[in-house]
């Protein structure tokens, strides 16, 4: 990753971290931004300058990071109530549409972001495309015992299915819940996410897809702002 790119991603998310105010109850994301941003809120919790926060992280990764930095944290079941979430994506479209799931966490980060009051996306510029699925693949989470089933049915409808295997362990990836990702290209891209996000996640086998749609309230861009390292606020189309 170039130092300008982690630049970039370091303003984004420092302008999530201005959106947290004392009391919040926050949905901490997953992946290298909203790592960024984790740590921007930690720093500013040992300077006193929030108080009474409380985490519900989106991943084990997450939950890692926020104990090492003193956040409070609690389970999903734990709290009434979640005022801002934050989180990465892999992909956003230009109506806010989003495919998650690069790290196989998107079963708990739609389960953040749809119980968030309100869900703000951080991503750097190269994030932002016209169409989905047509540079990165949808993740499906599948029950280990129907991997090959579920794979078949996503033929059916177009879908060009892969487990995905881990890359420092043999044999696949698992997800915090156990389960086996299935990466999906459907030739074209995605023409109706809202559609299609409903027919996967009723095929017998699936737990949950990565198309985060009608969820997402705001999406600040890390980008090059008159040469500089900023932020830009994206108004949906």
């Amino acid at each position: 990753m170039s130092d300008l790119q982690d630049r970039m991603k370091a303003a984004v998310a420092r302008a999530a971290v201005e959106q947290i105010q004392d009391g919040m109850v926050l949905g901490l994301g997953s992946g290298s931004t909203a790592a960024l941003m984790i740590k921007e809120l930690g720093a500013k919790l040992q300077r006193g300058e929030l108080s009474d926060i409380t985490g519900v992280t989106t991943s084990f990764q997450g939950e890692v990071l926020a104990a090492e930095l003193g956040i409070p944290l609690k389970s999903l079941n734990a709290i009434e109530r979640i005022d801002l979430a934050i989180d990465g994506a892999d992909e956003v479209d230009p109506a806010f549409q989003l495919i998650k799931g690069g790290g196989a966490c998107h079963v708990q980060e739609k389960l953040v972001a749809r119980r968030a009051e309100r869900f703000v996306v951080v991503v750097d510029a190269s994030k932002l495309v016209e169409r989905l699925n047509l540079a990165f693949l949808l993740p499906v989470e599948v029950l280990p015992g129907a991997w090959r089933q579920v794979q078949a049915e996503l033929a059916e409808l177009g879908g060009n299915a892969e487990l995905r295997m881990a890359v420092r362990k043999a044999g696949p990836v698992v997800t915090d819940q156990g389960n086996l990702v299935l990466d999906v290209r459907f030739a074209g891209g995605i023409a109706d996410p809202l559609a299609l996000e409903a027919t996967i996640n009723n095929l017998p086998g699936v737990l949950e897809n990565g198309l985060f749609v009608n969820l997402t309230d705001q999406v600040l861009v890390g980008d090059l702002v008159d040469g500089v390292p900023g932020v830009r606020d994206l108004v949906r189309r």
